[in-house]
Parts: C-alpha cells; structure tokens; sequence
C-alpha cells in the first residue's frame, strides 16, 4: 500500500536534514495518515480509509464524506474513493 492520502492524494516528500554544520542529508517527510472508517449519508454505508489528519479535518469542514466527495476533484482521489464518489453522484441524482 502506498503511502499517500486516498482522498486529497498527499503522498511522501523528500527533502533535507540540515545540521548546525549545514551539511545536508536526504530524508522523506511522510504524511500523517490514519485507518478511518467514514459514513456517507447518501449510501448509508461505512467505508474503511487511508486518510491523512488534514484531508479528515478537511472532511469534517465541508460536512461530511459525501459532500467533501461530490466537491473535490476526481484527479486527485484513488480508485477506490473515485468508485465511490460516483456511486454517490449516481444515488443523489436518483433521489432529486
């Protein structure tokens, strides 16, 4: 499994250790992630996923998983949340 956020994409960076000397080494700045199990509403299931502390702040702002799903763009998400963005998409032009 990789690590990166399955619903923004945030994923590994690289970078430097820099000492008092300035003598520079390479080192990954790994993204906080988190197992989450998140609801939607629309569905009136539970999903399981990798969700990094920000993208889960993010998601509890705009009010939901739902509604963080229909807003984001479908670019940056995995497969997974793709699948279910649209099945979302597909149930709540169903209701309306």
């Amino acid at each position: 499994m990789s690590r990166s956020c399955e619903l923004t994409g945030k994923g590994v960076q690289s970078g430097h250790n820099v000492s008092h000397a300035n003598n520079k080494t390479k080192r990954k700045f790994l993204p906080n992630l988190c197992n989450v199990t998140l609801i939607s509403d629309a569905l009136g299931q539970r999903f399981r996923l990798r969700v990094s502390a920000a993208a889960l702040r993010s998601v509890e702002h705009r009010g939901g998983l739902d509604a963080f799903l229909l807003k984001s763009d479908e670019n940056e998400l995995s497969m997974r949340a793709r699948l279910l963005r649209r099945q979302i998409v597909k149930k709540v032009a169903e209701a309306a």
